[in-house]
């Protein structure tokens, strides 16, 4: 038998993590399913629903991911997972969005109820804040489940929503 778990990793970022990470689960007789990394300032973080063996301790999986040089001072986090090992349709990707430009407080709040309002899923997101001159540029980019009899409604509102922040919006079909 297997179980599911959650193992969550946030540590200093350097080269070789995923492979530590990944080889370590591998080790273990675990198999990667939904998995993400992401450097984030100057540390990174790893996230992953592992299906692993039953007789593996969620206390051993965490020991030995400690154990990794790689990892040293990195906060590790495994735990129980019940919520399932696949996604569902609403996890399936239709469209990539990006929207660029000037740095301003509220870009993703503002944004995301767009998503709200249309019945679109986020299925993942990445942001980075870009030094540029004396201000900031801000890239958010999104993979994006949306309901395909309201996606010309909601692509047009996106756009609209982004240029009053000053904001271009671009997307294309997964």
């Amino acid at each position: 038998m297997a179980k599911n778990v959650l193992v969550s990793i946030i540590c200093a970022d350097r080269v070789g993590l995923v492979s530590a990470i990944s080889a370590s689960l591998f080790d273990l007789g675990g198999n990667l399913g939904d998995t993400s990394f992401a450097v984030l300032g100057a540390g990174a973080e790893f996230t992953s629903i592992c299906e692993m063996p039953d007789e593996i301790a969620i206390a051993e999986i965490e020991s030995i991911l400690a154990a990794q040089p790689e990892l040293a001072g990195a906060k590790i986090v495994v735990a129980p997972f019940d919520l399932g090992f696949l996604h569902g349709p609403s996890g399936d990707i239709s469209h990539f969005i990006e929207i660029t430009g000037g740095d301003r407080p509220g870009l993703i709040a503002r944004l995301s109820e767009v998503f709200v309002q249309f019945d679109a899923n986020i299925v993942r997101m990445t942001s980075e804040k870009i030094p540029a001159g004396d201000d900031f540029h801000y890239t958010i980019r999104i993979a994006a489940q949306i309901p395909p009899e309201r996606e010309e409604a909601f692509l047009a509102t996106v756009t609209n929503t982004a240029g009053e922040m000053k904001l271009r919006a671009s997307w294309q079909p997964a």
